[in-house]
């Protein structure tokens, strides 16, 4: 008879939070000390229980790894792009993990020149990321920054394309992008708070200078706002972009005269969205201004940048969400949003021609894709459904003729597109608001009530999950699950009054959004309470956590990973990273009418003994977006809480932070584990 596997019980050092004269008690505070030994070890406990319970499937998870590897193409690269008389690549080998990157001179037929092999640069690393590379105007040398913890904290490096050789001084704690001024000797960067990791300062550093010697151009005191430095596309200016949830700033420099002052676009007023685009001897600003909640786009002369000066180009539309604009010489592109479906429009500058391209479903993602050539009539972009593999598409916007470029190949002999169908569907908030679906599934399923279905929803930032391919998911649908989006309020899929209507105190309209889309889906017949799951990561965590402690009773099992479920707590503790540019998105609950509304459904402080789905929980010990300690917290407090004998897992990679783990195949793992958790509970193991 095979013995009982225990789960770790953390132990409890009552703790009294007060605020507002209002008293918590947190039995599991001290998970808050990463250092601690007693942390440590409770949280390789839970993954040596992890372990424990999940190794009755182990093979069956390593086969799902296999199953989804073998779809990727291994030696794969990307579509080439040109800028600045290079064409620029990426590849990966077989069985490598990490990409390659290439570039050419003038044309593909030259040879290629190394830029960075992140497989060699990886070695010796658990984890490894390479990011913001920035070409000097004269091609002659590259600005990088790489992350070896998974924290986003990047160490700042420039190497010579001439000889091969990095420079010996590197910069740390930086966001790792950074931007060459015209005169190939000077470098912008930002630099982070050691504590808080907010990105607060602008350095400027002369090649052939210490870094120590770097002159600070800028510091944002302002806690809530965030700072980065990047280049317009006509290259003309640098520019110094201040970000807030709610608020943007910008200030401007000629880039051929990077020792002067940089002067402010227009400063900040509370409330005021704006962007910046170059564009001969104007501006393009895509802003809210005039109370254009779905934003519009405007213009300015170049020396008279205040907003008194803003004149219409494309004025607000009730129905129609303008989300970013692309520049060429002869045409203007404009990214919308029209009934949470993406367009594109293409306009002549002279007026002359002003058309869409055309989309022929309601489960597709569209976006213009990497386009940094000024002087061209090719537009690219990307295209995929959720039932049709990504493609990357040039269009001549002249002759209006489409070229693919390239089509994601799955390398699975069995896929067929046509064998699986998607389709968008409505469901009823409680208050009467019509909540869009997207989903998925393979021919053949019919509506009897059986059939498991996995729900995913993020909802929170504006940040809109649209319709998307995805080569593993393949592994569940094969299996006979539907996998489906719940558009809920918080994202941006409805335009911008969907995000006003999910956040701050109306956050829980995303949750109750979310448990109408999963009751939709039981009373239409797709599925049923014994064969319903859930899925959300970091915000969407929260949105899990929030839901299971509302209605448990609809879930067979859900999947929070990094999930941001000690809302109150994080929120009233301004040394947590990110804390304070959160205001805006949640709340401040120094503010005791905030403070009151997040306690209501903050999924750490209202666990409740009661029955819960099964769960799984993942999170990485070097998480700067959510730290570690709320999901090891939430994971204990459910253990003592909750009432039923179902699965409680939690599983915290000890080498990651709030990506996971770095490497394509690393990440499949992950992937693997998510996956296998859910068919296990289906008693599915072919």
């Amino acid at each position: 008879m095979s013995r009982k596997i225990e789960p770790p019980k953390a132990k409890i050092i009552p703790k009294i939070l007060k605020a507002h004269n209002d008293e918590r008690q947190d039995d599991y505070f001290w998970l808050n000390d990463r250092e601690s030994q007693d942390t440590l070890d409770y949280l390789n406990a839970e993954n040596e229980y992890f372990d424990a319970v999940t190794s009755k499937y182990k093979d069956f998870e390593n086969s799902l790894f296999e199953e989804m590897k073998a779809r990727i193409k291994e030696d794969d690269e990307s579509v080439p792009y040109k800028y600045n008389g290079y064409w620029y690549l990426v590849k990966f080998e077989t069985g490598k993990d990490y990409p390659i990157y290439f570039r050419k001179k003038d044309t593909l037929e030259n040879p290629e020149e190394l830029l960075f092999d992140c497989n060699e640069m990886a070695k010796g690393h658990d984890y490894f990321k390479l990011t913001g590379l920035n070409v000097s105007p004269d091609n002659s040398m590259i600005a990088f920054g790489i992350d070896t913890v998974g924290r986003r904290n990047y160490t700042l490096q420039i190497k010579s394309l001439i000889d091969d050789k990095v420079f010996l001084d590197s910069i740390e704690n930086t966001t790792g992008s950074a931007t060459w001024a015209n005169d190939n000797k000077t470098l912008f960067y930002t630099v982070k708070d050691e504590q808080t990791l907010r990105s607060d300062k602008v350095f400027k550093h002369k090649l052939g200078s210490a870094s120590t010697e770097d002159s600070l151009v800028f510091h944002e005191d302002d806690e809530t706002f965030g700072v980065a430095v990047y280049k317009s596309k006509s290259k003309k200016y640098l520019i110094i972009a201040c970000y807030s949830t709610l608020t943007n700033e910008y200030y401007i420099l000629n880039a051929d005269t990077p020792d002067e002052e940089f002067l402010v676009f227009q400063e900040r007023i509370r409330g005021l969205e704006y962007s910046i685009s170059h564009y001969d001897d104007q501006f393009y600003i895509v802003t809210n201004a005039d109370d254009a909640l779905n934003f519009k786009l405007m213009k300015t002369f170049e020396h008279q940048t205040t907003m008194e000066h803003w004149t219409d180009v494309i004025p607000h539309r009730e129905d129609v969400l303008l989300e970013d604009i692309d520049i060429f010489k002869d045409f203007l592109v404009i990214s919308e949003r029209t009934n949470g479906l993406n367009q594109i429009r293409i306009k002549r500058w002279d007026g002359s021609e002003d058309y869409y391209l055309p989309f022929d479903n309601e489960t597709y993602t569209a976006y213009t894709s990497i386009n940094v050539d000024f002087d061209t009539d090719i537009l690219r972009y990307g295209y995929n459904s959720m039932t049709t593999p990504s493609s990357t598409i040039d269009f001549n916007m002249v002759t209006k003729e489409k070229t693919i470029l390239k089509e994601q190949e799955v390398l699975d002999p069995s896929f067929d597109k046509d064998n699986y169908i998607s389709e968008r569907l409505w469901a009823t908030a409680t208050d009467g608001t019509k909540v869009p679906l997207s989903m998925v599934y393979k021919k053949g399923i019919t509506k009897n009530g059986s059939n498991p279905v996995l729900l995913y929803a993020y909802g929170s930032y504006g940040h809109t999950i649209d319709p998307y391919f995805s080569s593993i998911r393949l592994s569940l649908l094969d299996r006979g699950f539907i996998y489906a989006i719940a558009h809920v309020r918080g994202g941006e899929y409805l335009g911008r009054m969907w995000y006003e209507n999910g956040k701050l105190l109306q956050k829980k309209n995303t949750f109750t959004d979310f448990i109408a889309c999963s009751k939709f889906l039981i009373s239409e017949n797709y599925t049923s309470p014994k064969h319903l799951y859930a899925l959300g990561g970091s915000a969407g965590g929260l949105l899990i956590g929030a839901v299971i402690n509302e209605a448990p009773e609809l879930y067979h099992g859900v999947i929070a990973a990094v999930p941001f479920v000690d809302v109150l707590t994080t929120m009233l503790d301004d040394s947590i990273p990110l804390t304070t540019g959160e205001y805006d998105e949640w709340g401040n609950p120094n503010d005791k009418t905030y403070y009151d509304y997040m306690k209501s459904y903050s999924p750490y402080d209202n666990v409740k003994k009661q029955d819960y789905p099964h769960i799984l929980i993942t999170t990485g010990l070097h998480d700067s977006q959510v730290q570690y300690w709320e999901p090891a917290k939430w994971t204990a407090k459910l253990r003592a809480t909750k009432t039923d004998t179902n699965k409680l897992l939690l599983k915290t990679n000890m080498k990651a932070g709030h990506g996971g783990a770095s490497g394509r195949f690393e990440a499949l793992k992950e992937d693997a584990e998510e996956y296998a958790f859910l068919l296990d509970l289906e008693n599915i193991y072919v």
